[in-house]
């Protein structure tokens, strides 16, 4: 009889099937089958917390064709993805299929290749009891408070809102940033630059006001600068200390899944959403010419460094080949865990180290190709020697006062000739200096200064914080920073993350009435206690309990305190007119984005949709472009007058005019602020000094 194999995908179980042959059926779960209910709280809370789980609304084809399989076959592997979340899901599915709990069918494949499918299926294990604890005990914990809080939130702010454990505290996180933005006040201060050469070398080098004999002297003011420069005035400029040395520079350790987020934000502008649906392409499997259908990189859901012992003999054996021996450190490298890490499964590899990106980019689409390159690259280089960097520094004296200059040249690139995770700073190399020399000085330049506040997040950075302040799991980051850009508590301008007044409101309102929901500490506490129950150290339901007894008391006191109260939100006033009642109509934020309404409300109800007018009229009907978004939430251009004027466009239209053509010019997205004609005989391309939006 056959032996069933159930998937999350079908891209997975199209892969897996090549490995296992005739004997075996692979089937797709099509991801969760079963899950608490929507449409109600689905927690007993009286019953120690026990969920009330339905199988989802639109999955009960999928569930009875798994049922129907399973009965035709003699037995059942649950291979969904090897983490907690992919337990559980394996955990509802024997539920479903009434597969005894003690039986040895949870199969898990770290990587999906002819050797990981056979090593998977070789060894079957009972379904591990604790990881599904500790995933129902987030799920349970996450329902009580998002099902709890987000209706009061409604009644008490507007419509529609939610307040989910995490992704409260990573908008906490967002707006504190712009918090101290906008409360930052700038400092003054100044550098002094002295432009030296030695008399042996014609070329010029920079040295930088350091201080004196006693230590470094911050300069704060114009009087202080020319005090300085009016006391090292005719004074000569003499090389005191000159120290060589070798800087080595170690590469970075493979991909977990936070880095990998954060390096395809950096590298490459993409969101971490969008990096993990690739990621998940490459690990279920693409088909190649020369491989067929393989998965290409290890599970990409994992908070581990380590690496296998075959994949660096492989690696080293690949280094060797390409870039000979002296790149291949005399051990192998191997990376520490972070101190709460889980190490349940390898760092994000490629699974066949020797299997370049340049001979399979034909079979990868131009995003998959680009991740995969970054993953491989990373890998293979962490197991390269280190970047030598031949280092000069000197002091120089003038007068009472010292200046520092430092230079360094690559005395071997090392792994940097594979992968830099930053952009290399050219190599400054000081010229030949001897100790008590006197320099010339060319050039003595002061420049004055001011402190910046900190930068807002982009999406790598928050990540990074979430990160290092143990707030959620590597699969949280990418779907909690989704949500909060949907619902509009924040929002995305360039690549930074802003918070509207709608993300301020509803933070200020839970830092006032329910500080623990967003204190960084106790929710990476809360975390803490969840890998707790996975290690078997503690019940889940004795840290639902911990946590809801006192919660629900806050909520009670905190809903009598604000009887008859609601928080009101600014609402900007427009020029537009009521027709019905004829007062000036706002601006407001529902659940679906924006809208104009009547202020008169519930008197009157009148409502419109929201136009976002950029002052431009349109090129082909005169009437006013406005500002639109995509289904995938690109910002573009189109005419109000749509679908009677198709006029749209990517860039964005400016209100100047070709001097050339007379046509409309557009703002250019890239770095710099330039304005070009759309004409393809005109060519015409301008500097502005507006950046576009």
């Amino acid at each position: 009889m056959l032996k069933l194999v159930i998937v999350e995908s079908p891209a997975k179980a199209k892969t897996i099937s090549k490995y296992l042959g005739k004997n075996y059926e692979v089937a797709a779960s099509m991801g969760h089958v079963r899950d608490l209910p929507a449409k109600r709280l689905s927690v007993s809370i009286k019953k120690s917390f026990a969920p009330k789980y339905e199988i989802l609304e639109g999955k009960e084809k999928y569930v009875k064709d798994l049922v129907k399989r399973a009965k035709k076959c003699e037995d059942i592997y649950l291979a969904t993805d090897p983490d907690r979340e992919g337990e559980a899901i394996s955990w509802h599915l024997a539920h479903i299929l009434k597969v005894a709990p003690n039986r040895k069918n949870r199969v898990v494949f770290n990587e999906i290749t002819k050797t990981g499918v056979k090593k998977g299926i070789s060894n079957p294990r009972c379904i591990d009891q604790n990881l599904v604890d500790a995933q129902q005990a987030r799920r349970i914990l996450d329902r009580l408070v998002g099902y709890k809080l987000s209706p009061f939130l409604s009644s008490k702010i507007r419509k529609g809102l939610s307040a989910g454990r995490v992704q409260s505290v990573t908008l906490r996180i967002i707006v504190d940033r712009e918090e101290k933005i906008r409360s930052f006040v700038p400092e003054e201060y100044w550098t002094i630059n002295a432009r030296l050469s030695s008399k042996e070398s014609l070329k010029d080098f920079s040295a930088l006001f350091y201080g004196d004999e006693t230590g470094k002297i911050k300069i704060t003011n114009k009087t202080q600068v020319n005090k300085i420069l009016k006391s090292i005035e005719k004074k000569d400029f003499i090389a005191l200390k000159v120290k060589k040395g070798i800087r080595k520079r170690k590469p970075s350790p493979p991909f977990i899944t936070s880095t990998l987020q954060q390096e395809a934000s950096r590298k490459l502008s993409f969101t971490p959403k969008r990096t993990m649906k690739i990621a998940q392409e490459l690990y279920e499997g693409i088909d190649t010419k020369k491989f067929g259908l393989i998965g290409l990189i290890t599970y990409m859901r994992t908070d581990s460094t380590r690496v296998s012992e075959d994949a660096v003999k492989t690696s080293r054996s690949f280094i060797a080949s390409r870039w000979k021996n002296k790149y291949i450190p005399s051990k192998p490298r191997v990376y520490k865990a972070r101190a709460n890490s889980q190490d349940g499964h390898e760092a994000i590899r490629p699974t066949m180290p020797e299997l370049s990106p340049e001979e399979v980019k034909n079979d990868l689409s131009t995003e998959q190709y680009k991740i995969y390159k970054l993953i491989w690259s990373r890998f293979i280089a962490s197991q390269m020697e280190d970047c030598l960097h031949a280092t000069t520094s000197a002091n120089i004296k003038a007068g009472d006062y010292i200046f520092k200059a430092s230079g360094y040249n690559v005395k071997f690139d090392g792994f940097t000739v594979l992968y830099q995770e930053k952009k290399e700073e050219k190599s400054k190399q000081l010229p030949e200096l001897r100790e008590g020399e006197k320099l010339e000085l060319h050039e003595l330049k002061s420049n004055q200064h001011f402190t910046e506040p900190p930068p807002r997040f982009n999406e790598a950075s928050l990540i990074k914080v979430l990160e290092e302040e143990g707030i959620g799991r590597p699969s949280t980051y990418a779907p909690t920073i989704s949500t909060i850009l949907s619902r509009e508590y924040v929002l995305r301008e360039e690549k930074n993350l802003k918070p509207t007044e709608l993300g301020e409101v509803i933070i200020n309102f839970l830092k006032e009435k329910f500080p623990k929901i967003v204190n960084l500490e106790f929710t990476a506490q809360m975390e803490s206690d969840l890998d707790t129950v996975e290690k078997a150290k503690r019940k889940w339901v004795d840290i639902l309990e911990e946590f809801y007894t006192p919660f629900e008391e806050q909520l009670k006191e905190v809903k009598e305190q604000m009887k008859g109260m609601k928080i009101p939100l600014k609402e900007d006033q427009t020029d537009i007119i009521c027709e019905l009642c004829g007062r000036s109509m706002v601006v407001k934020i529902g659940r679906f984005g924006k809208f104009i309404a009547c202020p008169g409300y519930p008197e009157c109800k009148n409502i419109k949709n929201f136009v976002n007018k950029i002052g431009v009229p349109c090129p082909k009907c005169n009437q006013d472009i406005i500002l639109k978004k995509s289904k995938k939430g690109r910002t573009f251009y189109g005419c109000s007058a749509y679908p009677k004027c198709d006029f749209v466009s990517w860039d964005e239209p400016s209100k100047k005019k070709c001097p050339r053509c007379s046509e409309l010019l557009f703002f250019k997205k890239n770095k710099k602020k330039t304005l070009y004609c759309v004409v393809k005989n005109c060519g015409y391309t301008e500097e502005s000094q507006k950046k576009s939006i």
